[in-house]
């Protein structure tokens, strides 16, 4: 993140505790939590802000290659933006190159660029498409994102065990369900 208080985030999070009835004073194991809680947020959670997708693509690799490269598999865990409770799964990410190419830990770093933000599963699947397609050149791009949202598990109804699923896709693949077609077939393949 650009900018940020680490100091000030612990102290209003040992005072939220405080407010919502946990013994912060008392409680030995919650002495130094909102110090703890700063620090995971900014080094660990929220680390998809300093990092540029543009960058994660730059370096990529001519190439002549016009079949499908898929990526599955990769595991992630993002913070959804409207209970701030963790989400986690997997993500699958394939593309139809343009005239380049990049490693897969380039790939699996793209992922991990948007789903350490505080960010929708829906808006994490689209915006990795649509930098696949925008930064790499790739002509057709698309994502799905598989994860056990806790704020559907641990809260409200309560369905465990239940994933969210959605797709994306960006380029040609917007259009053409033949490419989408391809992708999801080829994923099946890899479970």
């Amino acid at each position: 993140m650009s900018s940020f208080d680490k100091a000030a985030a612990g102290k209003h999070l040992e005072a939220f505790l405080r407010a919502v009835g946990a013994p912060v004073d008392a409680d030995p194991e919650l002495r130094g939590t909102g110090a703890r809680v700063a620090d995971a947020w900014v080094d660990e959670l929220l680390a998809g802000y300093a990092a540029d997708p543009a960058r994660i693509l730059a370096e990529g690799t001519e190439s002549t290659s016009k079949g499908l490269v898929i990526l599955a598999g990769v595991p992630a865990t993002t913070m959804c933006p409207h209970h701030l409770l963790p989400a986690s799964g997997t993500v699958h990410v394939g593309y139809w190159p343009g005239p380049r190419v990049v490693g897969f830990g380039a790939i699996a770093r793209l992922v991990e660029c948007y789903t350490r933000r505080l960010a929708l599963q829906e808006d994490i699947a689209r915006t990795i498409a649509d930098a696949l397609v925008v930064h790499l050149g790739a002509e057709a791009a698309g994502v799905v994102v598989d994860l056990v949202p806790s704020c559907l598990t641990a809260r409200g109804e309560r369905p465990h065990g239940a994933h969210a699923i959605t797709t994306s896709f960006a380029g040609r693949a917007r259009e053409d369900a033949g490419l989408r077609h391809e992708l999801l077939l080829s994923l099946r393949a890899t479970a």
